[in-house]
């Protein structure tokens, strides 16, 4: 058997917007130069999904990892390296985009071009964008199904078994191979690798592929432009209550909540 698990180098989630700067041509996030990227939280849990998958020990199982962008940092994707048996790395510099159809394209053709895969496992989203639309988009482009939002995913003969997650209950689906899923927090953290594992990924080397070495991608044109980008600007005024003692200040400040319409006041409070 062989696993795809799209994986997404992204910027810290993490990091507050007061450390965020737009680049000078407005059309994407930059976060300080000294704070590195990092892989995205639901591709780390999709590739936990592929792991215990592979655990269960029922025939050869390969695990590729699968990357469109630009500028990767290889010590961060290295932990890719760590736990799957590949790591391949579709890299142009029309990749950094937040157009779907694009990376859709590339990420199919780079499928195709892998041969004989039979599942692929995404995050449920990225981070960054929190579009959610690469899976469904892929899944259509190669012809094949698509689980959505799986906290458990089971591989058995031809079929995949998702447990899908819904508001209040969770939704079982099964659907025959090659599939696309996508897997979502509840499945798990991905595991810590073992010494082993993390000193054997430092001998190996990703596997890169380019624009020009997937024909079926077409022109570098995407399905929607982004026109700019601005970060909200939040303010904040703050006040200090006080009195001699507290009741005093606990008057004043239901005062100051009522004449600023944050709570109602009501007839003959004091």
């Amino acid at each position: 058997m062989r696993i795809v698990v799209l994986v997404k180098q992204v910027a810290d989630p993490l990091l507050p917007v007061s450390d965020l700067a737009i680049s000078p041509g407005g059309t994407k996030v930059l976060g300080p130069a000294n704070v590195p990227p990092v892989v995205n939280g639901y591709d780390e849990q999709a590739l936990e999904a592929a792991l215990r998958i592979r655990d269960t020990g029922r025939g050869e199982c390969e695990i590729i990892a699968l990357s469109a962008g630009s500028g990767f940092a290889i010590d961060v994707l290295q932990r890719s390296l760590t736990e799957a048996d590949d790591l391949v790395l579709i890299e142009d510099d029309s990749l950094d985009t937040p157009d779907s159809s694009l990376i859709s394209r590339a990420l199919a053709a780079a499928i195709g071009r892998l041969g004989a895969v039979d599942l692929v496992l995404c995050g449920r989203q990225a981070s960054d964008w929190d579009h959610g639309q690469v899976p469904l988009s892929l899944a259509e482009l190669l012809g094949w199904p698509c689980a959505t939002l799986a906290r458990q995913v089971t591989v058995d003969d031809d079929i995949v078994t998702v447990e899908r997650v819904l508001s209040d209950r969770y939704q079982v689906m099964r659907c025959e191979l090659p599939a696309v899923v996508t897997v979502t927090s509840e499945l798990g953290e991905l595991r810590y690798p073992t010494m082993q594992a993390r000193l054997q990924a430092r001998t190996r080397r990703p596997r890169r592929l380019s624009l020009s070495d997937l024909h079926p991608v077409g022109n570098h044109d995407g399905g929607s432009v982004l026109m700019g980008l601005s970060l909200q600007q939040e303010t904040r005024d703050c006040t200090l209550i006080d009195g001699k003692d507290g009741a005093e200040a606990g008057r004043r400040l239901a005062s100051v909540l009522i004449e600023s319409g944050f709570v109602a006041g009501s007839q003959g409070a004091t």
